[in-house]
């Protein structure tokens, strides 16, 4: 889950809704589920602590040590979903980063990572896509909420031929399997779902100007709806057993529909700090997969 270089302005693409021809559909409503159905920790267990029957998690970070959790299974498509509550007040240096992760070199990796900030700063939300091992595909968006203030469900729908963003019902992001152009896509390989509370003062606020003020630890992130509607399989499993049965691979998923792009839209335009695929410092070849994403 690398960084890249600090932004200070606005690289705001200003493209135009699209039309796509597709009918598309709003994924299903997030099913919310105690946290031991579908996870375990997996490191300094002390450091998560349980409410209303574990329906509900609190990730605590000290000068110590941070903690995270994982899924029990393994998925190949599907979506999956989680309500979080960002660390309040002087969060800078901290990450709370949702993600999914295969687990060799040459990894497939859906990341959410939610950079912290000073008091009165806005939090920084940084999404990335891994395919065989690279990454550098970094998108960064202010939000236009509070996420210290309430729970806002955070999403990923995933199947072969899309993989969305989801913040609340708002599409922030799409990567599309455009093998055509010679673009890997997570297609072969099940990911297990992570998410952990860390310190990253060497890059995560300013680029690393602001550290991480341990007067105010523990730092806590909450958590609950731990949703999971996935292809469980095992880590060698190279296809999904039910494709074209579940709801999230059928036709009316296979793609975004116009009001879906025009939310996507309005996003890039109000919202991104950083894209990628305008950095030409660190591509001054547009990337393959960037010459169909700005006509979005």
């Amino acid at each position: 889950m690398a960084s890249p270089p600090f932004v200070a302005i606005c690289l705001c693409f200003l493209g135009l809704a699209s039309v796509t021809t597709t009918m598309a559909a709003p994924p299903r409503k997030p099913i919310d589920v105690p946290f031991q159905r579908n996870y375990v920790p997996t490191w300094a267990f002390d450091h998560i602590k349980y409410f209303n029957g574990g329906n509900e998690i609190q990730l605590h970070l000290d000068k110590y040590t941070g903690t995270g959790f994982q899924s029990k299974g393994s998925y190949l498509f599907g979506h999956f979903s989680m309500q979080i509550k960002m660390v309040p007040g002087d969060s800078a240096g901290t990450v709370t980063a949702f993600y999914l992760s295969s687990q060799n070199s040459e990894h497939d990796e859906i990341d959410f990572e939610f950079l912290g900030n000073r008091t009165g700063q806005p939090y920084i939300l940084q999404t990335n896509v891994f395919t065989g091992g690279k990454g550098d595909r970094e998108q960064r968006i202010y939000l236009w909420f509070d996420p210290t203030k309430d729970f806002h469900a955070y999403s990923v729908l995933w199947n072969m031929y899309i993989i969305v963003f989801f913040v609340d019902d708002v599409p922030i992001r799409v990567f599309k399997n455009n093998k055509d152009l010679g673009v890997r896509f997570p297609f072969n390989q099940p990911m297990k779902i992570y998410s952990s509370l860390w310190n990253a003062d060497d890059w995560a606020t300013r680029g690393g100007l602001e550290k991480t003020n341990w007067a105010n630890a523990p730092f806590v992130a909450s958590y609950k709806g731990f949703h999971v509607d996935g292809c469980e399989a095992s880590v060698e499993a190279k296809f999904c057993a039910t494709q074209g049965k579940r709801w999230w691979d059928q036709k009316e998923f296979q793609d975004l529909d116009g009001m879906q792009y025009r939310k996507m839209s309005w996003v890039r335009q109000k919202y991104t700090i950083y894209n990628y695929c305008n950095d030409r410092s660190r591509y001054p070849s547009m990337p393959a997969e960037c010459s169909r994403d700005r006509d979005v």
